[in-house]
């Protein structure tokens, strides 16, 4: 018993496969391997908005963004004008709903807007082709004036027309002139987003693809530098005809230019003729199209965007209270399933938006934080035993609590120990997002 066992020297130890097979079993796998890695890169690893905001084209202000943060600050002082007020017709504890009431104020006055989608589709309809063109133009000249100035969300972009053939060569167009136009006041925004909707086959979103590659070709610009998002609103895009999951096809014909699955909330409930008084985000049929989209996004890099309510925060209080509880509630539900963005329709629909992600955020910030110490420190928090893959998931969660502000940079430090720098190779980012 008092013996050290000896072990030999690893270039000694006992084997018994014969010299090769670990090359030869390495060989085999090279295809596979080297399919994982292009499918496969790992989730997002930069700042995802919380939100994006549809504006028809024809409504576009040099001021939008800031009219809609103003609106929404004069929605709260007209129906819930302080925390107590706000915080106790969402549900929120005192304390919780007076940090984020702050915040929500701070927020709306300073970057009311993360992601801004200026619409040529549904909300824009069909125009003459001169007016459209006039349209795009004047969209691209705003949305430089606004990155030259400094008032341009962090995420800006337009949803062109689908590739349906009605409308294709008018889709391409529009696109076509907001990108020369844009190009023409000078290098594109880091944060250009482009929507294309109705997607409904993989080779609509090869199309669009190539479409891409050649306006890249076109303007000299760097091969992949344009990029994205798919809208899912039609059935064939989540169950095809020969009944295989159509999103995770549209995925890989993209061939690495999508950066974005966003779930329409209508449409698909159209097609699923879902009565429009039932037609909602937290739907049955919502909540099987969105779990199919998570899992083809899952590990490719993809993020997704829940959908929208049409239920608008407007008319006497009674009423925008109840938009309000009912947009906070189905908020708060997506960032529990893990959808992390959404689309906002009116500029009510702001403060309950920021309300539900700070609360969110504030609520899960003692644990994530107590947890990832308590990983980095090789230890257990709290009596739970956290591996690489929930490490991810919480230094993701503490670094989108920064990214959209319900966190701050000197709280999140003090109580893991670790500011975002180190934070964040442990959430699979190579920088933080702010």
């Amino acid at each position: 018993m008092g013996r050290q066992e000896q072990h030999p020297p690893h270039d000694r130890a006992a084997t018994s496969l014969a010299p090769g097979v670990t090359a030869a079993i390495g060989g085999s796998l090279a295809e596979v391997d080297a399919d994982l890695a292009r499918r496969y890169p790992g989730d997002p690893t930069t700042r995802q908005p919380v939100h994006t905001v549809y504006v028809p084209a024809h409504r576009l202000a040099p001021d939008t963004p800031r009219a809609w943060g103003a609106d929404a600050l004069a929605l709260l002082a007209r129906h819930a004008p302080d925390a107590t007020a706000f915080g106790g017709l969402l549900g929120l504890p005192e304390a919780l709903a007076d940090a984020v009431h702050g915040r929500v104020l701070d927020k709306l006055a300073r970057e009311p807007v993360e992601d801004l989608r200026i619409d040529f589709e549904d909300g824009y309809g069909h125009r003459p082709d001169a007016e459209e063109d006039a349209a795009a133009t004047r969209a691209a000249r705003l949305v430089a004036q606004a990155v030259a100035d400094g008032s341009a969300p962090p995420f800006v972009g337009i949803r062109m027309k689908c590739l349906e053939a009605a409308v294709r060569d008018r889709g391409i167009r529009t696109l076509d002139l907001f990108l020369t136009a844009l190009l023409a006041a000078g290098p594109l925004p880091a944060g250009l987003r482009v929507t294309l909707p109705k997607v409904g086959y993989a080779q609509q979103v090869a199309a669009m693809a190539a479409l891409c590659a050649e306006f890249e070709r076109a303007a000299r610009l760097p091969s992949g530098r344009l990029t994205f998002e798919i809208q899912i609103e039609t059935t064939q895009a989540i169950v095809g005809a020969d009944g295989r999951a159509t999103v995770a096809r549209m995925i890989d014909a993209a061939d690495g230019r999508v950066t974005g699955l966003h779930y329409g909330t209508f449409d698909y409930s159209a097609a699923c003729q879902i009565p429009a008084a039932h037609q909602a985000p937290d739907h049955p049929a919502a909540d099987h199209a969105k779990a199919v989209m998570q899992v083809a996004a899952a590990g490719t890099g993809v993020a997704l965007s829940d959908g929208s309510t049409n239920v608008l925060p407007t008319g006497p209080t009674a009423r925008v209270h109840r938009a309000w509880r009912l947009h906070h509630g189905l908020v708060r539900r997506a960032l529990v399933r893990g959808y992390h963005q959404g689309w906002d329709m009116h500029p009510g629909q702001l403060p309950t938006r920021y309300a539900a992600v700070y609360a969110f955020y504030r609520e899960g910030l003692p644990d994530a934080a107590s947890r990832l110490a308590a990983y980095a420190a090789g230890a257990t928090g709290g009596g739970v035993l956290d591996e690489p893959a929930t490490a991810r998931a919480l230094g993701g969660f503490l670094l989108r609590g920064l990214d959209c502000g319900a966190l701050d940079r000197d709280e999140v430090t003090r109580l893991t120990g670790l500011d975002p720098h180190r934070i964040a190779p442990l959430a699979g980012r190579a920088a933080p997002g702010r």
